[in-house]
């Protein structure tokens, strides 16, 4: 029970549910105010500007959150004169709907924040589509819009003014608990009933995830000067978190080793169960300190690990007295804990320290972590042709919502019946298949489930008063969780719209019926076309992943060379490294999920790219071990052998990214020169060295292991291509 009273307090501190207040605050204030002075329906047109604009305003720096709500201000303003010139001429409407599809859908190739300004231009066009207005109507409805975006861009920019650091401080502690959710995945490796292979795929989805989480921390925080510059207390402390929680997730990733191998030594002992035990009271300390940091209070430490610690050595102890194991598998493992408590305790420490006498040289330079967003035109001009599958998205919703139009027109379907059916596609057609068909899936079933409780609620509740306050529960219940259940988000919105509909005096059933259907045959010409027209195959995205993934863990690898040549990089250049293969693994990691979830026949090779998504996984983990433990190493214990073997897994990698490069390769790739030292110390037999050593021929082994699995991939592509002509030239 206190547990989930926890995650219902830090659910209301966090930042989801205070972007569904903001909007909720926006779009209800004036509706309420306008009912008070009996114009109910002004009152809607006023809130509309503050829904559209409210829906664009996603997390980000503070700059880049004021640009993008005046740039989907202007957007949705020059939509809503076009859609009026249209004049009600379905010729007209309907180039209108193709261009207007097309030119927003387009905008997502600026970034993220430009494709959701790019939705809500489409969605204003889908609200006013066959509204035939005179002039004065258009004015006044045009000023009431504006005067709504103007009301939530006050409200939004007064919650950043007031707190500007309250939104990086929430999405700091969400990342906190991805961070936790990490390790706990982790933690059933040491469970010996558990399906290892599953259980990476679970691990390499929860690093996706966290990956996305540090990106917005990182525009939240290294995107404002104010943050990293300022000397007083709040932004340095939270950027300081930050920069721990980074290096304690890498921590998290280095603790990898042959968990079958490790559960077959030692799971009759129990002391994997206590391992698993400590590894989640971590987990425990870490959303201890995510809910601390969310309720906006100074974090004290919920556990003293120490005994948990010398429980484990003593046990460690124990099994090689009694059963005469080799143990140092345990005992890095034991090793990295430490490292993480003290990453932890560190974290705690900083409450008692002066934030601004704290330097870390990847905080200096945190600007260079950070992806500079520039509106290059070029950029728009470059995607502008087949290959890109932006383009070829921005094609299929300009023909598809075309096609809707017209669809609905010859049904004979009404405004509001036209506007369920295009909304429907908008909301479902995404860019790739596999997420219009996840997609298309949640939105029916919420709708349906929806409608039902919208029903049940109109049926049996006649109060007005009772009905307005539980439209504003479902409104600021749905947009609380877009962001993290779609499909419950939906539940709720369905309701909210039933109600809303039955103060303007329409049949609320026969509306609840009809939006079901609309939602229905919109989701089927959304998934159809997805097959059909310009199709992006994930399959087809495969190898250049994989590609960028083994650049980046050779880039990343390439730094031990610089280390043991005596070119030591500097801490932000290793993690900066470090960074790349993050985000190359969650690409990859995301663009496998989406392919599992295509059709069979689309999907090649998921048993040779299950096994690569998981040995590049073991590889960056290993190499996130190793590169540490030379970084720490002192030069006297670093010799040419070890150059020799990192030399050997580099030229492996060299060569699977050579057979991977293809004609249209877009993303160059340079081989790092280096020279042998002059003095070598071959015969150092130190320990490190030969732990070293050792870690360096389990790399190759990796290594090695890719290079066939990705040499099989290539292989059976190669085979199919030749299939494939052979049955051309027969049926020619």
């Amino acid at each position: 029970m206190k547990k989930i009273i926890q995650e219902i307090k830090h659910f209301l501190n966090g930042q989801y549910f205070a972007d569904g207040l903001r909007i909720t605050i926006g779009c209800i204030v004036p509706i309420v105010v306008c009912a008070i002075l009996g114009v109910f329906q002004t009152g809607t047109l006023i809130s509309l500007g503050a829904l559209l604009i409210g829906l664009s305003d996603t997390p980000g720096a503070p700059a880049h959150r004021r640009y993008g709500m005046f740039a989907c201000l202007g957007i949705t303003v020059f939509t809503y004169i076009v859609v009026y010139l249209a004049g009600g001429s379905i010729l007209f409407t309907a180039i209108a709907i193709a261009s207007l599809c097309f030119l927003n859908s387009m905008l997502a190739v600026f970034n993220s924040r430009a494709a959701n300004i790019g939705l809500m231009g489409i969605l204003m066009l889908l609200i006013h589509i066959d509204a035939t207005e005179s002039f004065q109507q258009f004015a006044t409805n045009l000023f009431y819009f504006i005067l709504g975006a103007a009301w939530y861009i006050i409200i939004s920019l007064s919650f950043t003014q007031v707190r500007p650091y309250r939104l990086a401080q929430q999405e700091l502690a969400e990342t906190i608990r991805k961070v936790a959710e990490y390790l706990r995945i982790k933690a059933n490796f040491y469970d010996i009933k558990i399906d290892n292979d599953a259980n990476y795929l679970k691990l390499i989805d929860q690093q996706i995830q966290v990956h996305e989480h540090q990106e917005n921390v990182r525009d939240h925080l290294f995107q404002s000067k104010r943050s990293i510059k300022d000397t007083t207390k709040t932004g340095r402390y939270l950027t300081l978190i930050f920069s721990d929680i980074v290096d304690l997730f890498e921590q998290s990733m280095a603790t990898h080793y042959d968990y079958d191998a490790v559960s077959e030594k030692f799971g009759h002992t129990g002391i994997l169960n206590r391992f698993k035990f400590t590894i989640l009271k971590v987990t425990n300390e870490l959303d201890h300190l995510a809910y601390q940091l969310n309720a906006n209070k100074i974090p004290k430490p919920l556990y003293n690990f120490n005994n948990d610690i010398d429980s484990l050595v003593q046990s460690i102890d124990k099994i090689e007295k009694e059963y005469q194991y080799n143990t140092i598998a345990l005992k890095k493992v034991v090793i990295n804990l430490r490292n993480i408590v003290a990453q932890l305790d560190r974290i705690y420490n900083l409450s008692l320290l002066s934030a601004k006498d704290i330097k870390k040289e990847d905080v200096d330079n945190a600007e260079k972590f950070v992806n500079k967003v520039n509106l290059d035109w070029s950029q728009f001009e470059e995607n502008l042709n087949l290959k890109s599958t932006i383009f070829r998205h921005a094609i299929r919703m300009s023909i598809v919502m075309t096609f809707g139009y017209l669809l609905t027109k010859l049904l004979g379907f009404g405004q509001f019946n036209s506007y369920w059916v295009m909304l429907t596609i908008m909301v479902i057609l995404k860019p790739g298949f596999g997420l219009t068909k996840e997609r298309n899936l949640q939105r029916l079933i919420g709708t349906i489930v929806g409608g039902i409780i919208g029903t049940i609620i109109l049926v049996t509740i006649q109060d007005e008063t009772t009905r307005f306050i539980l439209l504003v529960f479902f409104f600021l219940t749905a947009y609380s969780l877009f962001r993290i259940n779609y499909i419950v988000a939906v539940m709720f919105m369905t309701p909210y719209v039933l109600i809303l509909l039955s103060f303007n005096g329409m049949n609320t059933l026969e509306m609840a019926q009809s939006r079901i259907i609309d939602t229905f045959l919109g989701g089927m010409l959304a998934f159809v076309s997805s097959y059909v027209i310009l199709p992006n195959w994930e399959s087809t995205q495969v190898k250049g992943n994989m590609r960028k993934l083994l650049m980046a863990n050779y880039n990343y690898i390439a730094q031990i060379i610089k280390i043991i040549s005596g070119e030591k990089p500097t801490v932000t250049e290793f993690k900066l490294a470090r960074k790349d293969v993050y985000i190359a693994t969650a690409n990859m990691g995301s663009t496998f999920q989406r392919m599992l979830t295509e059709p069979k026949w689309k999907q090649k090779n998921t048993k040779e790219l299950n096994r690569f998504v998981i040995f590049n996984h073991i590889l960056s983990s290993y190499s996130a071990t190793l590169t540490r433990r030379v970084w720490e190493a002192n030069s006297s214990e670093l010799n040419n052998e070890h150059l020799r073997l990192v030399k050997k897994t580099l030229n492996s990698l060299e060569q699977l990214i050579a057979a991977l490069e293809d004609e249209h390769e877009q993303h160059p790739f340079f081989a790092i020169k280096y020279t042998l030292p002059k003095e070598t110390n071959d015969n150092n037999e130190s320990e490190e060295s030969k732990l070293i050593t050792e870690q360096l021929q389990f790399l190759n082994k990796i290594s090695s292991d890719l290079q066939k699995s990705v040499m099989q991939i290539i292989d059976v592509e190669k085979q199919s291509k030749l299939e494939a002509l052979e049955n051309e030239a027969k049926n020619s």
